[in-house]
C-alpha cells in the first residue's frame, strides 16, 4: 500500500506538490510528458516564464538528506510513475534554475519571484541532491 503522500496514489493521477502548501493534481495517459504539466502549472499559478522551473522527484535517503531528480521536459508521465522504485516518493515544481538577477525575474514576471522567494524562505538546512532523471 502507499503511502498518502507518494507519488501516484490513483492510477493515471499524479499529484504535484507546490511550494505553498498547495497540491495539484493531473491525469494523464500515455502521451502526456512532464513539460504538459509543467505548462499547465504556468497557466494556473499565471506565471510569465517558466524556464527557471522543473518538476521533481523526492525521495529522503537513509542519511536523512534530501534527494531531489530532476525530470526531463519531454519525458512520458507514464515512464516516470510506473516505475517500481518510485514508490514513496513525492513530485515537487521547483525553481531549480536560479535567476541570475532575481531584481530582474521580479520585474519580468512578479509570480514567478514570488513563487521562488517562498521556495527559498521556506527550506530548511536539508543538504539537497540534484540529479538528472
Amino acid at each position: 500500500m502507499l503511502k498518502d503522500d507518494s507519488l501516484l496514489l490513483i492510477p493515471n493521477v499524479l499529484k504535484v506538490f507546490l511550494e505553498n502548501g498547495q497540491i495539484k493534481s493531473f491525469t494523464f495517459d500515455s502521451r502526456t510528458t512532464v513539460r504538459d504539466v509543467i505548462a499547465s502549472l504556468q497557466d494556473r499559478l499565471s506565471l510569465r516564464y517558466i524556464e527557471h522551473f522543473a518538476l521533481v522527484l523526492e525521495a529522503a535517503g537513509m542519511d536523512h538528506h534530501q534527494r531531489l531528480h530532476l525530470l526531463q521536459d519531454n519525458q512520458p508521465l507514464t515512464h516516470v510513475v510506473h516505475r517500481t522504485y518510485f514508490q514513496g516518493m513525492k513530485c515537487l515544481f521547483r525553481v531549480c534554475f536560479f535567476p541570475k538577477d532575481p531584481a530582474d525575474l521580479l520585474r519580468r514576471d512578479p509570480a514567478a519571484f514570488e513563487y521562488l522567494y517562498i521556495q527559498v524562505s521556506c527550506s530548511n538546512t536539508i543538504t539537497l541532491h540534484y540529479s538528472v532523471f
